[in-house]
């Protein structure tokens, strides 16, 4: 089969532009990779990825003709995503008092499934995502696209999802900055638990 490699650009240029504007995904992978070890942050950025993949593939089949057909859908895992992102977010505020937690972050004695659950649930949860899947995406993407340009359009989505979130990994968890991130946790961890409620907030309001 042919591979129509001007829609594979197409959907590479939107999701370079969608992917590199920070939102719940980057500062969840930003948090393991400075609280946690790099193992569990790119364990993280895989389970991120996995759904990227998912909705890149919902969004191929025609998700975004389901949640024109039933916005109560569509508003529902809005709603849901939103929830997740609040709790995620006072979880980290609430426990950002080190005379309540150890010096290193719960996360890093939990496993690398939970950290790949962690990053899985953050993105499927991410309004964000599901509104750029549903809307960017499949606007870039061929109405009937050959099995060939379906599947390079998914290699597109994981090669440069991998390689952004793994890059931030990989840059957050070295040596001297998870040692910075360790002697102002309180106030780096309630940074970044208040920019996940107003993401979630955010996407309530919209």
């Amino acid at each position: 089969m042919v591979v129509d490699w001007s829609a594979v650009l197409a959907v590479l240029s939107v999701y370079v532009a969608g992917i590199v504007i920070p939102g719940p995904n980057f500062v969840a992978v930003a948090h393991k990779a400075v609280s946690s070890t790099r193992h569990d942050a790119l364990v993280m950025v895989a389970g991120v990825v996995s759904v990227s993949l998912l909705w890149a593939t919902c969004s191929l089949l025609g998700i975004g003709i389901v949640f024109s057909a039933f916005p109560w859908l569509a508003l529902g895992v809005k709603c849901a995503g939103a929830a997740y992102l609040i709790y995620f977010g006072l979880r980290l505020i609430l426990t950002a008092d080190p005379a309540r937690t150890s010096a290193v972050a719960p996360d890093a004695s939990r496993g690398l499934r939970h950290a790949y659950v962690q990053g899985f649930a953050t993105n499927i949860a991410n309004p964000k995502s599901i509104a750029f899947f549903a809307a960017v995406f499949t606007s870039a993407a061929p109405a009937h696209a050959s099995w060939a340009t379906f599947g390079a359009m998914l290699a597109v989505v994981g090669v440069i999802g991998s390689s952004w979130y793994g890059f931030v990994a990989l840059a957050l968890s070295h040596g001297g900055i998870a040692a910075a991130y360790r002697r102002g946790k309180r106030s780096l961890d309630r940074v970044c638990g208040g920019l996940m409620v107003g993401l979630g907030v955010r996407q309530l309001l919209r």
